[in-house]
């Protein structure tokens, strides 16, 4: 299978590391990206507002709905209980990813806890079978699992990126594997699409509902088959650390991420370059995130239409990935990630202006959407390896992965709480501006070359 989708560029050489390992690497995108395509971009935020409409009281099929649902004993309006709760997982990432990260500096085994959150989360992906009727709250604890889960498995994962190249193969690396990821998660959400098309009835909301909760289900099992692939190719490269550590891996993962906490003041620009991502990401996962509840809440578009449109950006993302990587390797990685903010600035406010009812100017700004996407994202992981002192990568990568695939926070809960407070998704959408408006300063504030050389690493030829 690794033939059939490995674009046709040149794959970089790093002694230790064979094009076996690295085809097994991409393909864990290949795995997960139908988690983050076919449920998060696509259909739980849709599927999990119609559930909790119901839970308000609402009528399946209402155009508009007021109701509010009381988790807790808290008032919260049904439209804006996606958005929180994605926010709400968040925040439990924050604890939980650099716990795993500094476990997995610290153990020989980083493959099985590969494997335990990766199953651990296609697992509750696939229980939403059972979110059936008004189980709003069902469906939101399953979500939390898996959401956190996913977010552990991309922390291990990301791990092994600096062991795979050099400085100068990462930005080729990092961006073959997202771009083989829009590929898998386009792969599963063309044959959604495909089950919609063919399986809904005109007038049957109900039907609509069911089919989108299989193809959530669709992607637990996606994800769960194809893991078994990086699993069996991957190799543990332990570190001498790791192989005369001693003790409980569990105990000093805390006791080394306690160690880090205490010395992160010795990498300041490195801390200034994570800041950077963490706003300026935390945009992009937001619009990603909640790019179909705009759709069929705002814009009044068909579920057919937000999955042609999302099918559109994930092959066009296939491209974008690679050129944006063949661009970095001109004008470097650094540059390529600003030059994207400024593009992505014009998406949001693009968006703000699309006209109800009006697919193709959605599905225009979709593919726009598509070239920017992978490129800024792969970039940005690869471009932070460089800024990582060697043996915490682990570490590391758990505080990046707060606001990498689908975890961001600060995004979702402004967009909850302006919705909230105006009953606009088009207000709440023109919120998120900031995020890139601020995370292109902080960005562009970060002196690159001196911040990789503070981590205690090579630069690249080009930064």
């Amino acid at each position: 299978m690794a033939d059939t989708v490995a674009p046709a560029v040149a794959e970089p050489a790093r002694p230790g590391s064979t094009r076996r390992e690295r085809t097994g690497w991409y393909f864990y995108d290949w795995a997960n990206s139908a988690f983050q395509t076919t449920v998060i971009t696509v259909f739980l935020g849709p599927f999990l507002t119609t559930v909790t409409e119901l839970a308000a009281g609402c009528e399946l099929g209402a155009d508009s709905c007021d109701g509010a649902v009381h988790p807790l004993g808290i008032r919260v309006a049904a439209g804006s209980f996606y958005p929180y709760l994605i926010s709400l997982s968040v925040f439990l990432t924050v604890f939980v990813l650099p716990v795993v990260g500094a476990i997995a500096d610290r153990s020989a085994h980083k493959k099985r806890l590969l494997a335990l959150a990766a199953f651990t989360g296609a697992g509750a992906t696939i229980a939403f079978a059972f979110v059936t009727g008004d189980r709003y709250l069902l469906g939101g604890a399953l979500f939390l699992v898996a959401n956190i889960s996913f977010g552990a498995a991309v922390v291990v994962y990301n791990s092994f990126l600096p062991q795979l190249g050099g400085p100068d193969d990462r930005d080729a690396i990092s961006s073959r594997g997202w771009a083989i990821g829009y590929l898998g998660g386009g792969l599963l959400l063309a044959l959604n699409l495909v089950a919609v098309t063919l399986l809904s009835e005109e007038g049957n909301p109900q039907r609509t509902l069911d089919l989108a909760r299989w193809s959530i289900v669709s992607a637990g099992v996606w994800w769960a088959a194809f893991t078994l692939l990086p699993l069996r190719w991957l190799r543990e490269r332990p570190t001498a650390a790791t192989l005369h550590g001693g003790g409980n891996v569990l105990t000093d993962g805390f006791r080394q991420l306690g160690h880090t906490l205490r010395e992160i003041k010795t990498y300041p620009l490195t801390l200034f370059f994570l800041l950077a991502f963490l706003v300026f990401n935390d945009g992009i996962q937001t619009v990603i995130t909640l790019a179909s509840q705009y759709g069929t809440e705002e814009l009044k578009l068909e579920q057919s239409t937000l999955i042609v449109t999302i099918l559109l950006v994930q092959f066009l993302a296939f491209g974008g990935a690679l050129t944006l990587g063949a661009l970095a390797r001109r004008i470097g990685a650094w540059k390529t990630v600003l030059l994207s903010l400024v593009l992505w600035t014009g998406v949001i406010i693009a968006a703000f202006r699309l006209p109800a009812e009006a697919p193709v100017p959605f599905m225009v700004l979709g593919a726009c959407i598509g070239l920017v996407l992978g490129g800024s994202q792969a970039l940005s992981r690869s471009l932070f390896s460089q800024l990582i002192p060697a043996g915490k990568e682990g570490e590391y990568y758990g505080f990046y992965e707060i606001s990498d695939k689908g975890t961001s926070w600060l995004g979702p809960l402004a967009f909850g709480l302006v919705f909230q407070l105006t009953s606009s998704y088009r207000v709440g959408l023109v919120s998120l501006l900031i995020f890139f408006v601020v995370g292109f300063a902080l960005l562009a504030a970060v002196p690159i070359r001196r911040a990789i050389v503070a981590a205690g690493n090579t630069p690249p030829r080009v930064l």
